[in-house]
């Protein structure tokens, strides 16, 4: 009996153990994953280098490299950017911005714009850059990617010969012009003389002239540039002369706010002002550079 007895509770002990091994068999294939598994767990949820995974913003230079060119955008405005009488696209402008396109390893494109909607055009990425006499000013700094000063300009007056003017005060009620979007809409705006004519803004500086021509305008507010080129004696508009200088300032080309273009061209410009060839530009159009 007590032999029997024996027996048995050494196959129920036995059963017991095999018991237990077969649960722990089983907690490890469906329990929770072995320590060096959960370890890789918590480290993939760990946060990812953020300095690795943040973008890089685009380099503007890089971009414009990889085009293959600089698509310059521009209006008619002589001496910085027009057609001369044989046909060919120049100026102060042209000349200078092919010369820079040459140094930065890129072919230049020339795009006519609005001159109205510039900053939307750079912007969007239709052109690269705007480089036609631009008046370096704070807005446009804010909006923009300027490069240092390189030509001086004003805001002048322009009248018929033989119309009187004493001061922007004899404009009171008269039919001023400028260009819309321009530094000579902004002296009008901006004079409290002025801002009691009857200013009419036009598409471009070229139309202002042949509204004072045809006499449909008693004055025009235009860049002193396009006013010396384009007026006295051999031009189209020889009965327009200058009678008053209003406001002095710089141009310089702008790009996309942060472009590393612009610091590029910078070194451009002073290596073109050191070895005369900017001087010997501006003189050809009769313009005088920046100090």
């Amino acid at each position: 009996m007590k032999q029997s007895m024996k027996k048995l509770l050494t196959m129920l002990l036995t059963l017991a153990m095999m018991l237990a091994l077969a649960a722990c068999g089983n907690s490890t294939e469906t329990g929770q994953p072995a320590a060096p598994e959960a370890s890789q767990a918590v480290e993939s949820n760990q946060p990812e280098n953020t300095e690795a995974s943040q973008p890089q913003a685009e380099s503007d230079l890089a971009y414009v490299k990889a085009k293959g060119k600089l698509v310059i955008g521009y209006t008619v405005y002589e001496p910085m950017n027009y057609t001369d009488a044989n046909g060919n696209f120049t100026g102060f402008d042209t000349e200078l911005a092919i010369l820079v396109c040459e140094k930065l390893g890129v072919e230049p494109e020339f795009v006519e714009i609005d001159w109205n909607t510039k900053e939307v055009e750079l912007n969007s990425k239709a052109i690269d850059c705007i480089w036609n006499g631009m008046t370096i000013d704070e807005e446009r700094k804010q909006n923009m990617e300027i490069t240092q000063p390189y030509v001086k300009n004003a805001q002048v007056v322009l009248v018929k010969k033989g119309t009187s003017y004493e001061g922007t005060a004899s404009l009171i009620g008269k039919t001023v012009v400028a260009e819309q979007g321009s530094a000579g809409e902004d002296t009008i705006l901006n004079d409290e003389n002025l801002k009691q004519a009857d200013y009419v803004p036009k598409s471009l500086q070229t139309e202002c002239l042949l509204e004072l021509k045809a006499g449909t305008a008693d004055a025009a507010v235009l860049d002193l540039t396009l006013a010396k080129t384009m007026t006295g004696e051999g031009t189209d508009y020889a009965d327009i002369e200058i009678v008053d200088f209003l406001a002095v300032e710089d141009y310089g080309v702008g790009f996309r706010k942060g472009s590393d273009i612009c610091a590029e061209v910078n070194k451009i410009f002073d290596a073109l002002l050191a070895d005369g060839t900017m001087g010997k530009l501006a003189e050809k159009y009769g313009l005088e550079l920046a100090d």
